[in-house]
């Protein structure tokens, strides 16, 4: 889970979490990455994750998650996902974002020649329906806080379509 004071409180309750790119580099402004990550949550809801909320922007992601083992889960989605979208970035010959993923590599991480995620992914357990429609209305206003769009169902990437009635992008669980 990495150094952090951020702590799974209760493993199969809903959470809200947040996963950035190390060094806050942009990789997620091609729908090709956005998609590595939809399809890799979508595996995971398979094996049971439950999606209530997400949103994604160019450099980070926030949802709000639930499953029977999170920090399990957020391990696996993590590990695929860096290792897709290393992969994307090589194929379309990104070299310099490839520099950046190399030099921001931990000490620690001997295993691999680059790090994509920052260490951790800051759970906050959700104890009630207020912290619930809370999280949710921050995931879905930090584009519109952002001045990317006007209203939170317009950002493409977002839940928020799911909860204005249109049809989003991944499916997601009611509270």
């Amino acid at each position: 889970m990495g150094r952090s004071r951020y702590k799974i409180a209760e493993v199969n309750l809903p959470h809200f979490v947040t996963c950035t790119v190390v060094n806050w580099l942009p990789v997620f402004t091609r729908s090709e990455t956005v998609n590595l990550l939809l399809d890799s949550l979508r595996f995971l809801q398979a094996e049971g994750l439950k999606v209530y909320a997400w949103v994604v922007l160019e450099n980070h992601l926030h949802l709000i998650v639930q499953a029977d083992d999170l920090p399990q889960m957020m391990k696996r989605f993590k590990r695929h996902t860096a290792k897709h979208c290393l992969g994307y970035l090589q194929q379309v010959g990104a070299k310099t974002l490839l520099k950046q993923f190399e030099a921001l590599k931990m000490p620690h991480k001997s295993e691999c020649h680059f790090q994509f995620w920052q260490e951790g992914y800051h759970p906050e357990w959700i104890q009630n329906e207020a912290m619930m429609r809370q999280k949710m209305e921050y995931i879905h206003y930090n584009p519109v806080k952002r001045g990317y769009v006007d209203l939170p169902e317009h950002w493409r990437y977002s839940s928020a379509r799911n909860f204005a009635g249109q049809a989003g992008l991944l499916d997601v669980q009611s509270y």
